[in-house]
């Protein structure tokens, strides 16, 4: 459905802020809360307006973007060690979490102490230490970078949106 279609909302000074759908951008730009900056193909018409659909927008005002340190998460952990056993380095999408210094020894659950693992490494460490069941580490586990455009890289990019994602075109170039 056309309302339901992705519109990228960048923010007064053109950076990139969050993606909503059709109908809330529509909303936005009624109220005179944001300008069109770039039409998908298409248009609607109302009893008494017609509207062009959006793909991107821009606020009027500028939104503070709050830079949050990222919450862990079993997914954030796989991302983060790019789905790879981080004891073997198989790579897997269907791996565990392990703490590197297991809970019942003291270990805390953060990203400096969780790793991606696939099963049969963490059954033969168990709930000892990398070094006690005779293991090493690829990589030191890591809390990563606050990334305020989160939101915008979650989804897929369309093509007119690159210009204001330039640090993900050469990440997705055709």
């Amino acid at each position: 459905m056309m309302l339901n279609n992705p519109v990228l909302i960048l923010n007064q000074n053109y950076q990139p802020l969050n993606i909503c759908n059709t109908k809330r951008a529509l909303v936005l730009l009624d109220l005179g809360k944001a300008e069109l900056m770039q039409d998908a193909v298409g248009h609607i018409n109302t009893v008494s307006k017609a509207f062009k659909l959006p793909s991107i927008i821009r606020l009027y005002r500028m939104v503070k973007i709050p830079i949050d340190v990222r919450r862990l998460s079993r997914i954030g952990v796989f991302v983060r060690d790019n789905h790879t056993c981080q004891y073997c380095g198989t790579y897997s999408k269907t791996l565990t979490l392990d703490h590197v210094i297991p809970r019942s020894k003291g270990g805390q659950h953060e990203w400096n102490n969780v790793v991606s693992a696939c099963s049969s490494c963490n059954h033969k460490k168990a709930g000892r230490n990398p070094s006690e069941a005779k293991m090493n580490l690829i990589r030191e586990p890591y809390a990563p970078r606050p990334n305020p455009f989160y939101l915008v890289e979650r989804g897929a990019i369309l093509s007119e949106w690159k210009p204001f994602i330039p640090w993900l075109v050469s990440q997705t170039s055709d």
